[in-house]
């Protein structure tokens, strides 16, 4: 690979080849030559140094404005940007209204090396769509306009042959002029590149587009811990622009959750921070987020931006209103009937909802397609098929405004329950539905929006949304909105169609809150209304429903017995998945039973189906079942290999990953490898605790036992290494260990250490080092916080370069930050 260069004094192109040495910086002796007698003369004589030949007359320079606040965080898109840069000539930064483009646009070009000799920053804000966009440009520079010659010619001539860099910023409303002007500019002058800010991209041939997204926020785990919340730089834009609004202000436990809070709710969109941190000095926290929940609170506490900002800027009502009065009549109408899928929307949720009118549902998918390049709406970043997508908060809310304006509200919220029912309708014929992952199971708050809009109207309805809204809080562990939900169905009958399948979630979410006589009270129920009407599935649901609440109970034998007869239910209706699914219960129970040799036959019966047509939730459920089958037969191999294939299906941050860990933990303690099986329960332990869950109660005290025997057999201090190892492994630090990747298995505590850092192994101090650096700190004000010499800091961080392949402070301060926020 080779680098292209230009000679400082020419222009000439250079060729260095990788491992070059120094770059060059000059093609020839004579230019070397040449530059330093200027430079000998620049220094003797106090003049200005000698432009170029083919420099510009001096005088403009690097015209940028110099910023009145801090910048706050963009640590690594900074550094991004840098690298892309080098390869790109035309740079487009893309986002949402009021995300910081053009601050982090002038705040990157301030930081560029000196080889940019110009750096000019072109504002296109004032400019109408029939304004000459070139004559505006070349005006801007200080370029007249020669007689015959247009004022693309006057920039090409002007700018010849100079490294220069130019700052288009607010080109969305220019979007074709500028992408014109753009091309022209970059063909005719080989050593310009250009800078621009947009809502969406320009597209033109070679331009490298890097998406502004919204501020880091800080995990909902992280409390209300000033020191973990500050790692999110969203909280540390709001703390500064608070504490000058209200001098004294600071971030401490007792504001910390609503500080934290307020963020989340603006979805980390920099401009809506920094207004709502302006009314620090007249509104208590808890109002402000108060008003954050009420739309229209929100649209007038939005206000009021600085006097001497961009006119788009003095609100974000003002900055989504400069991007909705870009839209075509038909993206008009699509952006305000979204405001109602206040949980997100697929193109189909999008073309059921939005489509009526002068808009087709053919167009509505290209629609949403041009509202996600023009920043109106945003993907979620879950990779889910098909694509999500959603609008910001408070662009919800502007788009709500337009929404109401129109007249439209009631229609397109009766076209959201259809397509609500809809769904509800192809998720009418599961077995099991609620353990069953449906079209439903990602629309919680487009479920509860809807809920809320039909008030007590909506009859038959309205009680089935309840029941499948409660079903989703059941999946995602929420009993008490579940409860709720479920106590009201049950005061007032819902008919013999639902009756029964409340009175068996209601049971299932009994067994979540560890009310076992309620429980079994609500099985007893749901068998006895389904009993009295010809419909074998709901039965079978039911039978269910009452064996989880007897396993829950420590009734095993009984929930056999109605496992058996659910069984043979399911088995008469011809459903494969399902028959599987009933069996891997039944293997569950009679393992807990202690037949674990029938148990044995059965989850070889039923996994391969599961492993085969299963979500990965229910094959996940299933080869942990047969895991834990195995390692009551002592078959410790096979036990390992399936709780192993459990962590690979199921995704990291999910609390079904930390069943398997568990179990190698089991594994770990059977073949007598203490250490490994108090630290992977140490982990498992943590991570429960800070996603509020719990493991089902055999389980839990299998867990616990073993735990308690591993302290037993270890050494104080080996103890208190495998605890502190434990804790911190999570993420994928915690996959690689469980798996034994890289590593084998652990000999000595340290190695919990060396996992920590991933496959980088960084020591401890290395590691401090690296994150002192990334917070901007000197060798040798490190030096003073470590208590080491500036030296043993240098050496250090060459060794940190060393293993890291990290050449520059700058790129191991990116790796560093990474590295922090994967660990918050």
């Amino acid at each position: 690979m080779t680098r292209h260069r230009t000679c400082e004094l020419c222009g000439a192109a250079l060729t260095a080849g990788p491992h070059g040495g120094r770059p060059a910086r000059y093609c020839s002796s004579a230019c070397r030559q040449r530059a330093f007698r200027q430079r000998s003369m620049h220094k003797g004589s106090g003049r200005e140094r000698p432009t170029a030949p083919d420099a510009s007359p001096p005088g403009s320079g690097r015209g940028l404005p110099q910023a009145l606040d801090s910048f706050v965080g963009r640590r690594q898109e900074l550094s991004v940007l840098r690298t892309l840069l080098r390869t790109s000539r035309l740079l487009t930064l893309t986002g949402a209204g009021g995300v910081g483009k053009t601050r982090l646009a002038l705040e990157f070009a301030k930081g560029l090396p000196e080889r940019y000799a110009r750096v000019e920053l072109i504002e296109l804000e004032s400019l109408h769509d029939d304004a000459p966009l070139a004559q505006s440009v070349a005006s801007a520079l200080g370029v007249g306009e020669r007689a015959g010659r247009p004022g693309t010619d006057a920039l090409v001539r002007a700018i010849g042959n100079t490294s220069r860099l130019l700052i288009l910023d607010n080109c969305e409303h220019l979007a074709e002029p500028c992408a014109r002007l753009a091309a022209t500019l970059l063909s005719h002058c080989p050593r310009l590149r250009i800078l621009a800010t947009s809502r969406e991209a320009l597209r033109v041939p070679g331009e490298t587009v890097f998406r502004v997204g919204e501020l880091s926020l800080p995990p909902t785990s992280t409390g209300d811990d000033p020191e973990a919340l500050l790692r999110s730089d969203a909280v540390r834009l709001f703390v500064e622009r608070a504490a000058g609004c209200a001098p004294g202000f600071t971030l401490g436990r007792g504001n910390g959750a609503t500080v934290a809070e307020i963020c989340r709710h603006l979805d980390g969109l920099t401009l809506g921070i920094e207004l709502a941190a302006r009314r620090v000095g007249t509104l208590p926290l808890d109002d402000i987020l108060a008003a954050l929940n009420d739309r229209l609170l929100q649209l007038s506490l939005l206000t009021d931006g600085s006097r001497t900002g961009p006119r788009r800027h003095t609100g974000l009502t003002a900055a989504i209103a400069w991007s909705h009065r870009l839209l075509e009549p038909t993206e008009q109408a699509v952006f305000r009937r979204l405001a109602v899928l206040v949980g997100g929307f697929d193109a189909g949720a999008a073309e059921a909802v939005c489509a009526g009118g002068t808009v087709a549902p053919r167009q509505v998918l290209g629609i949403l397609c041009a509202l996600e390049a023009k920043s109106l709406i945003v993907r979620l970043p879950d990779n889910a098929h098909p694509a999500r997508f959603r609008q910001l908060s408070a662009v919800r809310a502007c788009a709500m405004e337009h929404l109401i304006a129109s007249g439209e509200l009631d229609a397109v919220r009766r076209q959201s329950l259809d397509w609500l029912n809809s769904l509800t309708e192809r998720a009418g014929g599961e077995v099991f539905a609620d353990q069953a992952v449906g079209p439903l199971t990602g629309e919680r708050d487009n479920l509860a929006a809807a809920l809320a809009d039909t008030g007590g109207g909506g009859g038959a309805s309205r009680e089935r949304l309840a029941l499948e809204l409660a079903r989703v809080y059941y999946q995602h562990e929420q009993p008490s909105a579940a409860r709720s939900l479920l106590d009201k169905l049950l005061r007032v009958p819902a008919g013999p169609a639902l009756d029964g399948a409340v009175a068996a979630l209601a049971t299932r979410v009994a067994c979540q809150q560890t009310d076992l006589a309620g429980a079994l009270r609500l099985g007893e129920q749901a068998v006895r209304q389904e009993s009295t009407r010809d419909h074998p599935a709901g039965l079978a649901n039911a039978l269910d429903a009452r064996a989880a609440a007897r396993m829950c109970r420590g009734e095993f034998a009984a929930a056999v017995a109605d496992l058996r007869d659910c069984l043979r239910i399911v088995c008469a209706l011809g459903r494969r998945e399902d028959t599987a699914w009933c069996t891997h219960h039944l293997a569950w129970a009679l393992l807990q039973a202690g037949a674990e040799a029938e148990a044995d036959l059965l989850m070889a019966r039923c996994l391969p189906v599961l492993r085969e047509q299963a979500h990965w939730s229910r094959a996940a459920a299933a080869l942990h079942t047969a895991g834990a089958v195995r390692l009551s037969l002592g078959r410790l191999d096979n036990a390992e290999e399936l709780f192993g294939e459990v962590l690979r299906i199921v995704p990291e941050a999910s609390f079904h990953a930390l069943y398997p860990v568990e179990g190698l933990a089991l594994v770990a303690a059977e073949r007598g490898d203490l250490r490994r099986a108090l630290r992977l329960y140490e982990a498992s332990a943590h991570a429960r605790r800070r996603l509020d869950t719990e493991p089902e109660d055999p389980w839990r005290q299998r867990v616990e036992l073993t735990a308690a025997r591993a302290r037993a057999g270890l050494s104080a201090a080996a103890q208190d290494a495998a605890v502190s190892g434990g804790r911190r492994l999570r993420g994928d630090r915690l996959v690689s260990y469980a798996l034994r990747r890289g590593g084998g298995n652990p000999r000595s505590a340290s190695y919990a250490t060396a996992v920590v850092v991933d496959q980088f192994p960084l020591t401890g101090r290395e590691f401090m080092v690296a994150e002192l650096v990334a917070e901007g700190l000197t060798n040798r004000q490190i030096a003073e916080q470590l208590g080491l010499s500036a030296h043993t800091v240098a050496t250090h961080l060459d060794k940190i370069r060393d293993k890291l392949g990290l050449r520059s402070r700058t790129r191991i301060a990116v790796w560093a930050a990474t590295r922090s926020k994967d660990d918050a």
